[in-house]
């Protein structure tokens, strides 16, 4: 019965879009395309990363359901191009789910997590007219790049670039990297382009991805942590203050950031 209330629930949200996407709809939605919705496909994943962190279950159900939102409205207006329809992109999850866990919709036998993992790996190079060993590495991480943000894809890359023996003997080869990736930054910001700066500070971001990575540390989680922080003690400023921040001077801006920082006890 629940899955039959489900159907239907999906239903009335397609026909709501397509009631959006008509003449008679909306004209933010009727000018939409696939380009110009990216960021919001973006944006909507990342806030439903962020309800699941802070394990508010409605929250969570509502960010579920603006990112939903987003693959109906992408489908219907593919649809609406004859491209594909939304049919179309269940039906090949179903398909591609059912392939690559014979396991379970098939007589595979595992014994392992690893295994299914080699499995699935085997399966999708397969789909790809490939073997995992002929698979070249810079296909593989040019993948990430595309479709990982930039901390994580950063991450990814150095992780299966050392496990193909693109590795530093020890740590303390790391933080030599880092220091001279920082030098090299410091003399572009004084002598170089614009442009040369900007190759130089990723240059330097990917190196501290590296001493992350040695340390088992996950450098995104870090980032995130840091400006959940700066946001929780400007909460603390603008709770005491009672003018612009504007019209406070630097020096009294610094003592209001440390009493907040004390108070908050980070």
């Amino acid at each position: 019965m629940e899955g039959n209330e489900s159907l239907v629930a999906l239903q009335e949200l397609i026909e709501v879009v397509a009631k959006l996407r008509s003449p008679e709809g909306c004209p933010w939605d009727l000018a939409q395309t696939p380009q110009s919705l990216t960021p919001y496909v973006i944006e909507e994943a990342y806030e439903v990363v962020d309800a699941i962190q802070t394990g508010d279950k409605g929250a969570i159900a509502e960010e579920l359901g603006d990112l939903l939102l987003q693959v109906v409205l992408q489908a219907q207006i593919a649809s609406e191009a004859g491209d594909f329809s939304l049919q179309d992109v269940a039906k090949g999850i179903s398909q591609k789910l059912i392939r690559r866990h014979p396991h379970v919709f098939g007589d595979v036998k595992v014994q392992s997590m690893d295994e299914v993992h080699q499995n699935w790996e085997i399966i999708k190079a397969a789909e790809k007219g490939e073997t995992p060993e002929a698979q070249k590495l810079s296909d593989k991480l040019s993948r990430y790049r595309r479709s990982l943000p930039p901390l994580n894809a950063a991450m990814k890359i150095s992780q299966k670039a050392a496990n193909v023996g693109f590795e530093w003997n020890n740590v303390d080869e790391v933080w030599e990297k880092f220091h001279e990736e920082l030098g090299e930054f410091q003399q572009a910001l004084a002598e170089e382009t614009p442009e040369r700066q900007e190759s130089e500070l990723g240059d330097l971001l990917f190196a501290i991805i590296q001493v992350a990575r040695w340390h088992n540390l996950d450098p995104s989680a870090g980032l995130q942590g840091t400006s959940q922080r700066f946001i929780q003690r400007l909460q603390k400023m603008e709770d005491v203050i009672d003018r612009p921040l504007t019209d406070y001077s630097v020096e009294e801006l610094d003592a209001l950031w440390q009493q907040a920082k004390a108070q908050l006890g980070h």
